[in-house]
């Protein structure tokens, strides 16, 4: 089998027959020169099936499902809450995220915070194209940007990315089976409002990543590898 990984989005069975659209069908045919009874891997949030091409007709490709490779997964929940940057860092932003297990995006906007808008179909292919390349099979969800206000309503454990502080573990003992999301402050960083109102949230804990002064994509790669190393 190649090590072709595709997200294909609907309902896969064993047996069953289907076809690629235009778009991956292209990739397959075109761009990897797969041929006729050659195979490859579709997966989704049911899990990963290993197919084979039946016909290559009209620059489609169908394909018969195989076997089923692996089963859904049934990983924590850790979300990323930000502030959006410029688009170059914000897509490298994305895709290292993802590699690194991020199971929801949170955009926020701060008080500082210089970009206010996403392209959110152009996100989501970056996060498709991260999770067939790390071979992942839940896709991570990109939320709608909101306020700060909104964004403390949620129900989660709170990790605050916060250079005041002088702690640099986390407290397991106090997690909970909640969603543990971990937030990083715009390129001015958190105004000292928001600093008081992550503060107040019920459950969270503010630890220090590093010394230096980091720029917003390096310091959420920098935060989620600290948090999977002490969590894991």
């Amino acid at each position: 089998m190649s090590k072709i990984r595709l997200f294909f989005p609907k309902s896969v069975s064993v047996n069953s027959i289907d076809k690629l659209d235009k778009s991956q069908s292209h990739y397959v045919s075109k761009v990897m020169r797969l041929k006729e009874n050659e195979t490859f891997s579709l997966f989704n949030s049911s899990g990963e099936w290993e197919v084979k091409i039946l016909n290559i007709s009209k620059n489609i490709v169908e394909f018969n499902v195989i076997k089923k490779l692996r089963q859904k997964e049934n990983s924590k929940e850790l979300w990323l809450a930000f502030s959006p940057i410029k688009s170059n860092y914000f897509n490298f932003m994305i895709q290292k995220a993802t590699e690194l297990g991020v199971t929801k995006f949170l955009p926020i906007i701060f008080d500082r915070t210089i970009v206010r808008k996403i392209n959110k179909d152009r996100l989501e292919k970056v996060i498709i194209e991260a999770t067939e390349q790390s071979n992942r099979i839940n896709v991570p969800t990109i939320e709608e940007p909101q306020t700060l206000k909104d964004f403390l309503k949620l129900d989660m454990d709170l990790i605050f990315t916060d250079l005041n502080t002088s702690n640099t573990k986390i407290n397991l003992d106090k997690l909970t089976k909640n969603p543990l999301c971990v937030i990083i402050g715009p390129e001015g960083d958190f105004s000292e409002e928001e600093r008081k109102e992550i503060l107040n949230f019920k459950r969270v804990q503010p630890i220090k990543i590093n010394e230096n002064i980091l720029r917003a994509e390096t310091a959420v790669i920098s935060a989620i590898s600290i948090i999977n190393y002490q969590i894991n």
